[in-house]
C-alpha cells in the first residue's frame, strides 16, 4: 500500500489519535512517528467499517493500542495493535505491511490474526490445530497475546453495543480463556477487569446485587479500615521502615467466586480487612513483616512467603493474617514497588523487550520458560493432534481442560471422569457411553481425566445409565441427566416389581389383581391418596407398603374376607425370580455380595426397596424377626451383568506375591476393584480383594486361578 504524504503534526487528527499521540510520548521521536503512520495506514483500510456502536472502526484498534501504550510497550506492539485487524478484515496484505513496517510488525499481526480465528463457545470451536497455533504464536512471541489481550478488554469495555447472545459467548469466553491466560502471564490487573467484566455481562443481576452490597460494606467500615491503616502506618514509620499502606477491597468478582466455591456467605467474605504494604527493598519486606506482627497477632499457618518461592506466573509477596482490633481477620500483603508491579502488569511489567536478553522481571522469566516448553513440545511432536496431547495445560488450576476428537475444548472440574465428559458432550453420548479412548487408549469410563487429554467417548445403542455411574462422575450436569434417568426406570421397574408382589400376596388368599373390581381398587387408591394404580405399585415395591397388608384391605373391601385369621406372609408363596437388572428397586447387601446362584431372600427397607441377601448371611436371623418385610425371591435363569464379591487370600508375604495373585484373578476375567491388607507379618499376609464376578461359578473359577499360584496357603470367599 502506498501512502499518501501526511503532516502527522496537522492539528485535524481526531481527539483519540491525539490521546494516543500523547500516551506513546515515552518513545522516541521516530517511533511516535511511525505509531501516527499506522494510524494512517489502518484508518485508509478500514475505511467505511464501523463498530456496532456506529462509531468509525478504527477507534478500536487506536483505542487497543492505547491500553498497550499505558503498560509502556515498544512501538513495534503499538503499530501492531493499530494495525491487528488489517490482515483478516480489510484487504491489506501482508507483503505491503511487511514493506511498510517490517518483518516483526508482520509477524504480530499475523500472530493475532491466527488467534482471532479461534471459537471457544457456541460458534465454530476451536480445532487442535488453530489451538496450537495460538499457542506457538505466544512461544515466538509474547507480544502477540499481549495485544490479544488488550483487544478482548477493550472489546468487554465496550460490549454493550452487542445483541445479549453475542454479550454472553463473549462474556464466557473471556472467564474461561482470557482472564485465565491473563492470569498465567502473572497480568493481574487485566484479570481482574476481564473478571469484572465478563461477570457484569453474564450475571448483570448477580453482578448488580453484590456491587451494592460491596458499597454499603465499605461506607459501614470505613472508620474501621481508617483506624486500622493509621495503626500499620504509625508502626512501620516507628521501625524506620518506608512504606506505603492501601487498602484492598474485592472485587464483585472474586466474592461471587468465593461463595461459589467455598460456600461461604457475603458477609463472612465481606468480614476481612485486606491491605497491601509497598516496601523499598525485599529486606524491607521481612522487616515490615515483623513490624506488622509485632503490632496485631499473625493468625496460625495462614503465613506464605511467595518471595523465596514465587508463584508459577512470577508473582511475589509475603501474605499473612492478623487478628485484628475489632475480631475481624486482616490479610496483609507485602511487597516491594518492584513486585507491586509485577504483581499487577506481569510479564508487560517495566518492558524490555529483547529476544535474547535475559528477561526485565520474574513474570517475564516464568513465561517465557513456560512459553519455551511448548515450543520444545511442537519441535518433537509430528501432528497437531499429538502436541496437544503432549502439553499439559496449566491456565486451570481448579479444573481440567480436555479435547474433543474434533478438538473442541471442554473445561471441567479437577477429578472429572470420563463419563463426566461424555456428558459435556451431550447427554445422550452421556446416556449411551460404554468406554472412552483416552490419548488413544481404550480405559473404563470412570477414568479420572487430566489436563491436555485427548478424549473420544464410545457409544453403544443399548447401552443406558446404571446407578453405579453416580459414583464416578462429579460434575452437576452428569449426576442430574444419570439420575433422570434412573428415576424413570425405578419408575417402570418398581410398578413391574410392585405387580408381582401384589399378585402373588393375592394369589396367597385365593385371589389376583385383576380380580379386584375397578370399583373396589378405584375407592382403595383414593382412600390412600393415590392417583393411579402405578403409584401403589411403585410404593409397594419401594417398601413403603407391605404387599401382603394391600392384599388383605383389597379382599376386606371386596367383602372376601369373612375370618380374622393370620394371612400367610408372601415368603411362604411362590417366589418372585429376579434378573439382578431391576436395579432401580433392587440393591445387594454389601455384608454378604450375593450372587447368582446362590440362596438368597430379599428384605423390604422403607424407600430403599427390596436389599437382597445370602441366606447364610449373618444379618438374616434378625431380619426374618421381621417376616412382613421378607420376600421370597430367587435368580432367574438367566442372569446378566457384573456382581461384587470380596476374597480373603492368605499368602506367603514376599516380592512380587500381590502382582502375582492380581495376574491370576485378571487371567479369570475377574476386575479388581480394591485390595487391602488385613493383616501382615514377616512371614506371611492376609489380603481381602474386592473383585467383580458374573455368578457363584465365575467365582469358583478364580478362586481355583488363585490357588494354583503357588504363593497362596488360602483362598476363600468372605464373608464365607
Amino acid at each position: 500500500m502506498t501512502a499518501a504524504s501526511s503532516d502527522t503534526e496537522s492539528p485535524t487528527l481526531p481527539p483519540y489519535v491525539l490521546a494516543l499521540k500523547e500516551r506513546v510520548a515515552y518513545l522516541p521521536e521516530a517511533q511516535v512517528e511511525r505509531v501516527l503512520r499506522a494510524y494512517e495506514v489502518g484508518a485508509r483500510a478500514h475505511e467505511g467499517q464501523t463498530r456496532k456502536s456506529g462509531e468509525p472502526y478504527i477507534t478500536h484498534p487506536i483505542a487497543v493500542a492505547g491500553i498497550l501504550a499505558e503498560l509502556g510497550l515498544d512501538a513495534e506492539t503499538i503499530i501492531a495493535a493499530i494495525l491487528h485487524d488489517t490482515l483478516e478484515d480489510t484487504q491489506l496484505s501482508r507483503t505491503e505491511l511487511t514493506a511498510e513496517f517490517g518483518e516483526t510488525v508482520a509477524e504480530l499481526v499475523d500472530g493475532v490474526t491466527k488467534l482471532d480465528k479461534m471459537r471457544f463457545s457456541s460458534r465454530q470451536e476451536a480445532d487442535a490445530e488453530s489451538f496450537r497455533k495460538m499457542l506457538l504464536a505466544m512461544a515466538r512471541d509474547i507480544r502477540v497475546i499481549l495485544i490479544k489481550l488488550s483487544d478482548r478488554l477493550h472489546n468487554m469495555r465496550t460490549l454493550g453495543a452487542k445483541d445479549p447472545a453475542s454479550s454472553r459467548r463473549i462474556a464466557r469466553e473471556t472467564l474461561e480463556i482470557y482472564a485465565p491466560i491473563a492470569q498465567r502471564l502473572g497480568m493481574n490487573k487485566f484479570k481482574a477487569e476481564l473478571q469484572d467484566l465478563g461477570f457484569r455481562a453474564l450475571h448483570p443481576d448477580r453482578y448488580r446485587v453484590i456491587s451494592e452490597r460491596i458499597r454499603a460494606a465499605l461506607g459501614n467500615r470505613r472508620e474501621a479500615m481508617g483506624k486500622i491503616e493509621s495503626a500499620l502506618s504509625a508502626r512501620l514509620s516507628s521501625e524506620q521502615i518506608s512504606a506505603r499502606v492501601v487498602g484492598r477491597i474485592k472485587s464483585p468478582w472474586s466474592i461471587y467466586s468465593k461463595m461459589r466455591g467455598e460456600h461461604k456467605s457475603f458477609a463472612q467474605l465481606m468480614d476481612v480487612y485486606g491491605f497491601r504494604v509497598v516496601v523499598d527493598s525485599a529486606m524491607s519486606c521481612y522487616m515490615a513483616l515483623g513490624a506488622v506482627h509485632s503490632l496485631y497477632k499473625p493468625v496460625d499457618r495462614r503465613f506464605k512467603d511467595f518471595i523465596a518461592i514465587p508463584k508459577a506466573n512470577g508473582y511475589q509477596s509475603l501474605h499473612t493474617v492478623l487478628l485484628g482490633p475489632f475480631g475481624a481477620p486482616i490479610e496483609v500483603q507485602i511487597r516491594t514497588s518492584e513486585m507491586d508491579s509485577v504483581a499487577e502488569r506481569g510479564v508487560a511489567a517495566h518492558w524490555a523487550y529483547k529476544t535474547d536478553s535475559a528477561p526485565a522481571n520474574s513474570a517475564q522469566a516464568r513465561a517465557r520458560e513456560w512459553l519455551s516448553s511448548l515450543a520444545d513440545s511442537q519441535a518433537h511432536t509430528a501432528s497437531s493432534a499429538e502436541f496437544i496431547e503432549n502439553v499439559k495445560i496449566d491456565l486451570f488450576p481448579d479444573e481440567v481442560y480436555l479435547f474433543t476428537p474434533r478438538g473442541d475444548i471442554l473445561s471441567l472440574p479437577r477429578n472429572a471422569t470420563a463419563l463426566d465428559f461424555a456428558y459435556a458432550v451431550h447427554t445422550d453420548v452421556g446416556d449411551h457411553a460404554v468406554a472412552a479412548r483416552v490419548d488413544k487408549k481404550l480405559l473404563p469410563l470412570r477414568t479420572r481425566l487430566e489436563s491436555g487429554q485427548l478424549v473420544e467417548i464410545i457409544t453403544a445403542p443399548s447401552a443406558v445409565p446404571n446407578p453405579a455411574w453416580l459414583e464416578s462422575v462429579v460434575t452437576g450436569k452428569a449426576r442430574t441427566a444419570i439420575r433422570q434417568y434412573l428415576k424413570h426406570l425405578q419408575h417402570e421397574d418398581a410398578v413391574d416389581f410392585g405387580h408381582r408382589m401384589l399378585d402373588r400376596a393375592l394369589d396367597a388368599l385365593g385371589s389376583s389383581l385383576d380380580a379386584i373390581p375397578s370399583s373396589v381398587l378405584d375407592k382403595f387408591l383414593e382412600a390412600s391418596k393415590f392417583k393411579r394404580l402405578e403409584e401403589l405399585l411403585s410404593d409397594i415395591a419401594l417398601g413403603n407398603r407391605m404387599p401382603h397388608i394391600v392384599a388383605n384391605q383389597l379382599m376386606e373391601a371386596r367383602g372376601r374376607q369373612k375370618d380374622g385369621t393370620a394371612l400367610q406372609s408372601p415368603h411362604t408363596i411362590e417366589k418372585i425370580r429376579i434378573t439382578g437388572a431391576e436395579r432401580g428397586v433392587l440393591s445387594f447387601g454389601n455384608c454378604c455380595h450375593p450372587l447368582p446362584g446362590d440362596e438368597i431372600i430379599g428384605y423390604l427397607s422403607s424407600g430403599k426397596g427390596i436389599v437382597v441377601h445370602r441366606v447364610e448371611c449373618p444379618n438374616v436371623v434378625e431380619l426374618r424377626k421381621s417376616p412382613e418385610r421378607c420376600v421370597a425371591i430367587e435368580w432367574d435363569r438367566d442372569v446378566q451383568g457384573d456382581y461384587r464379591a470380596e476374597l480373603r487370600i492368605e499368602v506367603i508375604n514376599r516380592p512380587g506375591v500381590l502382582a502375582t495373585v492380581a495376574a491370576a484373578i485378571a487371567a479369570a476375567d475377574s476386575n479388581i476393584e480394591n485390595v487391602e491388607y488385613v493383616e501382615r507379618d514377616a512371614a506371611a499376609a492376609t489380603l481381602l480383594f474386592t473383585i467383580e464376578v458374573k455368578n457363584r461359578k465365575h467365582l469358583a473359577d478364580v478362586i481355583r486361578r488363585v490357588r494354583r499360584t503357588g504363593v497362596v496357603s488360602g483362598a476363600y470367599r468372605y464373608p464365607l
